[in-house]
């Protein structure tokens, strides 16, 4: 096991110690580079044929790992995504991040021929193939998770669903955090898509999406935060566009 430090404020060489001789945990420090480059120097000191990665705030269960490798014994060649779920139920920005990314794992990954888009707090990847498509580009802040998946999928490489692989995310937000994250995440969706076109695969706008989001936002009784994350992630959209304008 390799835990990652980005230039976090809590040491946590006082929490790995008692874990190096039983679980082999290994501690790589780095200076805030970003979530993409702190996986790939994960990876770098990572062994085995299966690379699984999540968050520090989240907890897999006890099953976890066992449910990714098995998935990866049926299909060893596959990524596989498996299913998070929040664990801050009174936390209405919570569930509401939370009812977004469900709302889009539905959309990425309805049909067993068409897995796109898997979170990075709950994802496996064979080490070869990370590896053979260039590993995260650590130039995203946010929605690295997205560039990799449209990488992996861009190499006719096939990605599914594992539900029994669960994590509970517990990204405890208030309504200054969850407007702070939504807006960088904004920023991300912004550059990913600017990428995505140079690539020549520019990314559809999915009206079905906003209209499901919204109807489950009504049914969850979030609709308030639901507007709020809408307008935080097309300010840092548009803000990162605005930026790309400016005269150097």
């Amino acid at each position: 096991m390799v835990v990652v430090d980005d230039g976090g404020r809590s040491p946590l060489e006082d929490v790995v110690e008692p874990l190096r001789e039983r679980m082999g945990v290994q501690l790589v420090a780095q200076a805030r580079a970003g979530p993409g480059a702190a996986r790939n120097a994960g990876v770098a000191r990572a062994g085995g044929e299966l690379i699984a990665f999540t968050d520090d705030d989240c907890r897999p269960r006890p099953d976890w790992l066992r449910r990714l490798a098995e998935r990866f014994r049926a299909a060893p060649e596959e990524a596989a995504g498996g299913r998070t779920v929040n664990a801050l139920g009174r936390n209405p920005f919570s569930r509401a991040a939370q009812l977004v990314i469900d709302v889009g794992y539905r959309q990425s990954n309805e049909g067993p021929e068409s897995r796109r888009w898997f979170t990075t707090n709950n994802l496996a990847v064979p080490a070869a193939g990370f590896r053979a498509v260039g590993g995260f580009d650590p130039s995203f802040r946010t929605a690295e998770d997205r560039d990799f998946c449209s990488r992996w999928t861009a190499q006719g490489l096939r990605m599914s669903y594992e539900p029994r692989a669960v994590v509970e995310h517990a990204h405890d937000l208030t309504l200054a955090s969850f407007t702070r994250v939504h807006f960088d995440y904004g920023r991300g969706s912004f550059r990913y898509h600017r990428k995505q076109r140079r690539r020549g695969h520019p990314v559809a706008v999915e009206p079905s999406f906003y209209v499901a989001l919204t109807r489950e936002a009504r049914r969850a009784g979030l609709l308030s935060p639901l507007l709020l994350w809408h307008l935080a992630h097309t300010a840092g959209f548009a803000w990162e566009w605005a930026r790309t304008r400016a005269p150097r």
